[in-house]
This record gives structure tokens, C-alpha cells and sequence, in this order.
């Protein structure tokens, strides 16, 4: 009986061993890794790494858990960074390769959660720059480079890694400035600039050179030494190292009839005339300014905003407009003009800062003056004579002590500033340019009849002369056509004196007579008029009969 009970045992025994092998070896089994795996093992005591290819047996009483792993593969452009868990120390690896971790190691990611990092490729004209965070040095990569990474505790100095190196026209410059040491240089083109540790550029763009040529200077302030001089030999000006340009400034041109004003650095003004040939362009020295006039404009003057820096010498005209009032008390508002020019310059800039808006309140001065003496009706009557007093009648020096010289003042319009009193000057205004209009008409008029009148005296006149010359006409006439017929007369009494020496004097005559006629009816035929002649002429008797009867050839003429 005992010795079936210990059998039992036994029995019991061996399944609970068998049970507890199998389960030992579920969890803790051979283990293979592959070629590019890794094997992770916590131990009791410390961990270790075992890389592949490799079949492994786990020792069940020394490890408390393992892993298996693939090893990372990194391309040609691609790194990670990997920390070491027990010491701390950060290391790079760079592809192409696989990455074999060590026991506490751990691939850091990147900010968007991935273990691979990609390297950077730089061009020939671009370069990166990457700061030590333990120690703050500053290393630079510049191109051509396939594969640049940062090592394990650098980073990217500029925002976005890469930057694209300074390309340098050969009309373009940079001025760049060492951080760690202060110091300023000057890289001018045509080139390409790369920046060192701990340079930056001053500025954030290039500079273009300043072509000084004849009508560009260029006015250069030295950091060093704090001088300034003007720059103005042709060429392509760069500032050196400790230079900088303050000022560029254009040639300053007048013509004959202008003129300018310069400050120099001890206060002084200095006149420049167009006039001058030596004057007529220049520029301006170091320490010196234009000096800007500032003038009253508008027709009141009330806006002191015109700024001059070259001044007009020549006569000019400027408009005004002030309010006055009558010794009636009538407010008038006055429209003229000025007709005038600066003559001294000198003393305009030292009685004055401002020509026109003490021209015009003088002016106006004398206008209140003159005109607040008479009325209305005065004043519309004699106003151009006002207006020559206060210019002419002036006895004070005003004009002439700040250098202007008034040709002349001119009144060119007047209104009443009430709206009651300018429709009653209106009324009265147009009372009398109808007054004058039909004086005009009425003078027109007379005028053209004046003309008329002149004109049919010199057409009698014209009338009389041709009446005169006719008749001399007429008479010349007359007297040639007798000369002609006398001498026809004495022509046919002489020729008819030899055939007919016996014939009378009165045969004669009346031959002439008949022949005379005979020339008449000729004359007459070969017209449309008729002829009558009485009996006696033709010395016919004329019988009235009853019966008819043919007529005879002096009939037919008759009755022509």
C-alpha cells in the first residue's frame, strides 16, 4: 500500500516537471535573429544587445525580458541621432548603412515623430551654418557637398538650415559685420560671399554702388574718426570698411535769373547767383544745407506752407484779396494784383522770412487806410487812383528795406461783402454800364452817320470831277467833228467851184443841202428809227384822193 502512495508521488512529481518545462520554454525559447535584426536583452543585472544572424537560447534564470528588432537602414542622404540612455552621450550615424544599436541605446525622432533625418545637399553657391548647444561653437559648411548633417548637440544657426550665398554684381556691395569681435567689412562684386561664424549682414539686403559722375557727389561720413568729406571724382563709389554713405547729392543747377541760399557749418549764409558763371552749378559742401524759404500762398495769404530753395529773380505777378470798408461803412472785398520782383537778397533774408505775406499785409495795410477816407461812390469812381497811392504815395521804406521792388499795383475787381449792399452795387454797377452802353450805341451811331455824310460828299465830289472831264470830253469832241465838217464843206464848194465855175453860191449850198438828207436817210435806214419830213423838205405837194392809189417811194418813207 505504502509503495503504491509513493507512486503516486512520483508520478505527480514528474507531470508537475514536465508542465513547469514547458511552460519555461514557452517563455524563454531559442531565439533566431536574422541578418538584419537585433536581439534586446534584460538581464538580471544589466542588458545586452546581440546582433545578427544568430540562433540565441535564453537563459530562463538570468533574463527577465527580451526583443527582437529590426536594425534601422539609412539611405545615402539620411542620418538619425541616437542616445545612450545610461550615460547620456549623443552620437550620429550617417547613411548608407544599417544602424547597429548598442545596449541602452534609443534613436531620437525628429520634431514630426520620424527616426530618419534627411542630410542636406549644397550647391556650389549656398552653405549652412550650425551651433554647438554644449560649447556655442559655430561650425560652417559650404557647397559642393553631398551629405551634410549636424553632429549630435548642433543645430541650425539661420531659421531653415541652408542659406543661399551673397551674389555680388559688379554694381553692388555688402557690408558685413563680425558679432564675436565687432568688427565691419566691405565685399564689393562680382563674387560670391559666404558668411563666417558669427557674421551677419548689416542691413538685410544688398547696397548698390553710387555712380559719381558729373552731376553726383556722394557726401562720406568716416565711424572712425567722424569726419564727413564729399566724394566727387568719377567713378563707381563702394564705401571702405569704416565708411558710410550719408548723403548723396545732385548737382545743384541755376539759371541766370535764380538764385539760393547755402548754411555753412558756422551759420553763415552764402549767396549763390545764377548770374555768376562760377556760381551756376556746384555742390554742396560738407556741413552745409539749402536753406528753405518759407512763404505765405494763397490770395489772403493764409496758408504759410510754400517752400522755396531756389528763388525766382525775375518780375512776377501775384494775386491778392482783402476786405476794406468805406467811410459810409461799406465792406468791400478788393481783387488785384502785384507786378514785382526781389532786388536784394541780402536784405530780403534779413528783414523777412516771409516776402509775400508781408508784401501783401502792407498792402492791405494802406488799403484799409486810404480807403476807410472815402465813400462808396468815391471809391467806384477813383479806385485804380487808390490803388497808385498805395504804391506810389508810400513813403515808408517797407519794400525797399526787405529787398523788393513793387512795379505796380492793380485793382482788378470789387464786391460788397454783404449780400444787401452787393445787390445794390449791383443794381448801381448795371445803371451805369446800361448809362454807358447806350452812350456807346448813341456815339456808334453819330459815327456811322458822320461816315455816311463823308461819303456822299466825296461821291458829289467824285460826281462833279467826272461831269467836268465829260464835258471837256464833249467839247474836244465837238470841236474836231466841226473842224471835220467845215473842212468837208470848204472841200465840196472848191471842187464844185472848178467843175461849175458858174454856179451860185446859194446852188451851191443847197446842193449840200440835198446831199446832206440823201446821208440822213442812209443813216436812218439801216436802224429802227423813223424819219418824218414835212413837205417843204422834200418839196412835194401832197393830194388826198378817195380812191386808192399806189404809193409812191417818198410815201412809203413818210410812213416810216
Amino acid at each position: 500500500m505504502i509503495d503504491d502512495v509513493d507512486a503516486l508521488f512520483l508520478c505527480f512529481l514528474v507531470v508537475i516537471g514536465c508542465l513547469t518545462a514547458v511552460l519555461f520554454w514557452t517563455r524563454f525559447p531559442f531565439v533566431f535573429v536574422s541578418l538584419d535584426e537585433q536581439l534586446f536583452i534584460k538581464g538580471l543585472t544589466k542588458d545586452t544587445v546581440i546582433n545578427g544572424p544568430q540562433t540565441i537560447f535564453l537563459n530562463p534564470f538570468k533574463t527577465k525580458s527580451y526583443k527582437k528588432i529590426k536594425a534601422l537602414a539609412l539611405g545615402p542622404l539620411e542620418y538619425c541621432v541616437i542616445q545612450n540612455k545610461l550615460t547620456g552621450v549623443k552620437y550620429v550615424q550617417v547613411g548608407p548603412k544599417l544602424v547597429w544599436l548598442k545596449a541602452y541605446d534609443e534613436i531620437e525622432v525628429d520634431t514630426r515623430g520620424r527616426q530618419k533625418r534627411e542630410a542636406l545637399s549644397l550647391k556650389a553657391n549656398e552653405y549652412v551654418r550650425f551651433i554647438d548647444k554644449q560649447s556655442g561653437k559655430v561650425r560652417v559648411a559650404k557647397g559642393e557637398k553631398g551629405c551634410v548633417v549636424p553632429e549630435s548637440d548642433e543645430e541650425f544657426l539661420d531659421a531653415g538650415g541652408k542659406r543661399q550665398a551673397i551674389d555680388l554684381k559688379v554694381y553692388e556691395y555688402v557690408k558685413i559685420e563680425n558679432r564675436y569681435t565687432g568688427e565691419v567689412r566691405t565685399e564689393r562684386g562680382e563674387k560670391l560671399v559666404f558668411l563666417e561664424p558669427f557674421e551677419e549682414l548689416v542691413g538685410k539686403k544688398k547696397q548698390i554702388a553710387i555712380e559719381v559722375d558729373e552731376e553726383t557727389a556722394v557726401l562720406v561720413r568716416n565711424k572712425r574718426s567722424g569726419q564727413q568729406h564729399l566724394v566727387t571724382e568719377k567713378k563707381l563709389f563702394v564705401p571702405s570698411n569704416d565708411e558710410e554713405v550719408a548723403e548723396v547729392r545732385k548737382l545743384i543747377k541755376l539759371a541766370e535769373y535764380e538764385a539760393c541760399i547755402v548754411r555753412d557749418k558756422s551759420g553763415k549764409d552764402i549767396l549763390y547767383f545764377g548770374a555768376n558763371e562760377d556760381q551756376q552749378s556746384f555742390f554742396l559742401p560738407p556741413h552745409s544745407h539749402l536753406v528753405e524759404l518759407l512763404w505765405s500762398r494763397g490770395r489772403r495769404r493764409e496758408k504759410r506752407d510754400l517752400r522755396i530753395t531756389k528763388l525766382d529773380l525775375r518780375p512776377m505777378f501775384m494775386s491778392f484779396e482783402f476786405n476794406c470798408r468805406t467811410h459810409d461803412n461799406v465792406e468791400l472785398v478788393l481783387e488785384g494784383s502785384f507786378f514785382w520782383e526781389v532786388v536784394d537778397l541780402r536784405a530780403m533774408t534779413k528783414f523777412t522770412n516771409d516776402t509775400t505775406g508781408d508784401i501783401c499785409n502792407h498792402a492791405r495795410s494802406r488799403f484799409i487806410e486810404l480807403v476807410s477816407k472815402v465813400t462808396l461812390q468815391e471809391f467806384m469812381s477813383q479806385f485804380n487812383v487808390i490803388a497808385k497811392k498805395v504804391h506810389e504815395a508810400d513813403e515808408t521804406q517797407f519794400y525797399t528795406q526787405r529787398g523788393v521792388k513793387v512795379h505796380s499795383l492793380e485793382v482788378t475787381g470789387y464786391k460788397c461783402a454783404e449780400y444787401s449792399t452787393a445787390q445794390i452795387l449791383e443794381q448801381i454797377i448795371q445803371e451805369t454800364t446800361n448809362r454807358m452802353n447806350k452812350l456807346q450805341q448813341q456815339e456808334s451811331e453819330n459815327e456811322v452817320q458822320l461816315q455816311e455824310i463823308r461819303g456822299d460828299i466825296e461821291e458829289e465830289k467824285a460826281r462833279s470831277q467826272l461831269i467836268e472831264i465829260q464835258t471837256l470830253n464833249s467839247n474836244a469832241k465837238s470841236q474836231m467833228e466841226g473842224m471835220a465838217e467845215a473842212e468837208k464843206v470848204a472841200s465840196f464848194l472848191r471842187e464844185l467851184k472848178k467843175d461849175f465855175p458858174d454856179m451860185t453860191i446859194e446852188t451851191q449850198i443847197s446842193l449840200w443841202n440835198t446831199l446832206r438828207k440823201e446821208d440822213a436817210l442812209r443813216a436812218i435806214s439801216k436802224s429802227k428809227a423813223s424819219l418824218y419830213f414835212t413837205p417843204k423838205d422834200v418839196n412835194l405837194s401832197i393830194e388826198n384822193h378817195e380812191h386808192n392809189r399806189k404809193q409812191c417811194w417818198a410815201d412809203e418813207s413818210v410812213s416810216e
